[in-house]
């Protein structure tokens, strides 16, 4: 089965070329010209990749990959775009794409970077369900932990968090971010749930075991990670 990609870009002519490149390689290329129909296109069809401009009529890119990442946290996101400061960038990483190219740019870049994430995505396919951390392991379709061989009872709420957190190893999540994808209802930000999930989350994962993984960063969040 190809690959399946969906290009989210307002210039025709940069969408053609892309599109042209791309199913010259073998790739199946949607095409959606603003952020709504981005949006409806990127959560309502099976795509391996989505590669998404972030000036866009209706909705900004940002705004769309926030939409995605709220509904889904695993298809691989490709921000191209000509904002190419630093600012832009860290906007585009912290709202959860996985890589960002600055035009005007190569076809031969963007399509080492294209390969380069649709391997990583079937790598992780061929894995199963399975997320893992150094002893840590959680299986996101039979909501199961495992710690050195060693079966982790959670609740719904802690499953979520821990199962953000290991999604996002290495990062740094802020109160907020873990907020909006683990809290479903209205959340009080003067609160200090979070602080008391995560405690209930390292008393079940960390306590007994010899490396901790779970790690806060003051002023900042906490981060899954092995140190």
């Amino acid at each position: 089965m190809a690959t399946r990609i969906l290009v989210v870009e307002d210039e025709p002519k940069v969408s053609a070329f892309i599109r042209r490149g791309l199913e010259e390689e073998g790739f199946e290329v949607e095409v959606a010209y603003d952020g709504p129909f981005g949006v409806r296109l990127a959560l309502g069809h099976a795509f391996d990749l989505l590669i998404l401009d972030v000036i866009l009529p209706g909705l900004s890119g940002l705004e769309v990959l926030k939409a995605v990442r709220a509904q889904d946290q695993e298809m691989p996101i490709l921000m191209l775009t000509a904002l190419g400061t630093t600012q832009d960038k860290l906007l585009g990483f912290d709202g959860g794409a996985d890589d960002y190219l600055v035009k005007p740019f190569d076809f031969v870049e963007l399509l080492a970077r294209v390969r380069a994430l649709t391997r990583r995505r079937n790598r992780g396919e061929a894995k199963g369900n399975q997320l893992n951390l150094a002893d840590l392991t959680v299986d996101t379709a039979a909501k199961t932990v495992t710690r050195a061989g060693q079966a982790i009872k959670l609740t719904a709420r802690e499953f979520n968090l821990l199962e953000l957190l290991i999604r996002h190893q290495g990062r740094v999540l802020s109160r907020g971010e873990i907020a909006e994808h683990t809290w479903e209802e209205a959340f009080d930000a003067g609160s200090n749930v979070i602080d008391v999930y995560v405690n209930y989350l390292r008393n079940k994962v960390d306590k007994g075991f010899g490396k901790k993984l779970i790690h806060t960063v003051v002023g900042m969040g906490y981060v899954l990670r092995e140190e």
